[in-house]
């Protein structure tokens, strides 16, 4: 028989400064967009976020995920070089604004073609490196789109690995923050690439295109600008602040001004407006079981993550927690074993649950120990059958 036990959060939440100020209305101009709080797992506001739109240079986000995960997983080094082809050159020949400008022929290090793609926004450089891994950029295209769907982008489709104007090369700003929280949490050790400010390749100096990493105060440490005529400016960034992460997504901005003060103030609404609270760390106690059989009448339940959330002001007086568990777990018990469930409730967010694992392992009781608990039970009543 599975108890639910319900937990006081507002004894966990007391110890944080609050403002007493509900959380202000926000309305972004862009044509779509959204705002994640990683930390706390929560949209803090969204506009069109699953509408389909061109995604420009933004797709180039994917492109240096492939080419991350394969130097992750060993197929390529840093230092290994890719050529040049005519195929690469003729990408951007004609769009200097797009270029890292790499010569037909020239053998690239792979480091230099990631900041080529990620500072220079090189279209150039990510055909280079589609070529170079798949042998085609139309191969590489395949498994960008079979890569998505494991990563859960849902309503996406590319065709190109730079994100050139095409009517099937489309995702969404939900899509897009998504694959902004897998590069920062898959690969920390490459992540520093979004927020290099210049990189010089043949002798030509340019700065990174992402205009809120210039801004003090911000946070910001990467992520992508893009732009086209059809879709209009967009950037999808993420900032950090005392620990908290977010993640903006904008797109159909009308100007390069409009695409560095849009996401700003979003992140600034953010932190502002909502406060992250972490109720439980790794490895802390948030219940006890009762044992069976146990040479321990009881046995620690611990959560393996951070349960935190993320909530406005009057959000916070609404939280709840709930322990699902057994009425008794049977000994021998091992550390680590799953034997319970927290789920935290607030208003405005889907509840969140966390597995609750053995925090200590309990031997079983020896024979005639168990005989005189069967001989007690038999007058006293089994706890997997008592009534509370």
């Amino acid at each position: 028989m599975t108890i639910a036990r319900f937990m006081s959060v507002i004894g966990l939440l007391a110890f944080a400064v609050l403002r007493p100020s509900l959380a202000l209305a926000f309305e972004s101009t862009a044509k779509q967009a959204i705002l994640v709080d990683v930390t706390g797992h929560r949209v803090l506001y969204e506009k069109n976020a699953d509408q389909r739109m061109p995604t420009s240079s933004m797709s180039k986000m994917m492109t240096i995920y492939m080419v991350f995960d394969a130097l992750k997983a060993g197929k390529i080094k840093l230092d290994d070089t890719f050529t040049v082809s005519e195929k690469a050159w003729r990408t951007t020949y004609k769009q200097d604004e797009s270029s890292m400008f790499l010569p037909v022929g020239a053998q690239v290090k792979i480091e230099d073609l990631i900041r080529g793609v990620i500072i220079q926004s090189g279209n150039d450089a990510t055909v280079v490196l589609a070529e170079g891994l798949a042998g085609s950029e139309a191969e590489f295209v395949t498994e960008m789109n079979d890569k998505m769907k494991i990563l859960g982008m849902a309503n996406s489709h590319f065709v190109n690995s730079n994100g050139l104007p095409d009517p099937d090369h489309y995702s969404t700003a939900r899509d897009l923050a998504l694959l902004a929280q897998h590069l920062v949490e898959d690969f920390p050790e490459y992540y520093h690439f979004f927020g290099e400010l210049e990189y010089t390749y043949n002798g030509i100096k340019q700065g990174n295109r992402n205009p809120l990493l210039y801004r003090q105060g911000l946070g910001v440490d990467g992520l992508k600008t893009g732009h086209t005529d059809l879709g209009g400016y967009g950037l999808c960034a993420s900032a950090i602040r005392d620990g908290r992460r977010l993640i903006v997504v904008v797109n159909g901005l009308p100007s390069m001004q409009a695409r560095a003060d849009d996401p700003a103030a979003l992140l600034d609404y953010g932190f502002n407006e909502f406060k992250a609270y972490t109720l439980f760390k790794p490895g802390d106690i948030v219940d006890h079981a009762t044992t069976w059989e146990g040479v321990q009448p009881t046995v620690p339940l611990v959560v393996d993550r951070s349960v935190a959330v993320t909530l406005s002001f009057p959000e916070r007086k609404g939280v709840t927690a709930t322990v699902r568990m057994p009425e008794t777990v049977k000994a021998p018990i091992t550390v680590g074993q799953q034997v319970g469930t927290l789920v935290i409730s607030a208003p405005g967010i889907e509840n969140q649950e966390y597995p609750l694992k053995t925090g200590a392992a309990v031997d079983r009781l020896g024979f005639f120990s168990r005989i005189g608990m069967a001989a007690h039970y038999a007058f006293a009543g089994n706890p997997d059958t008592a009534k509370n």
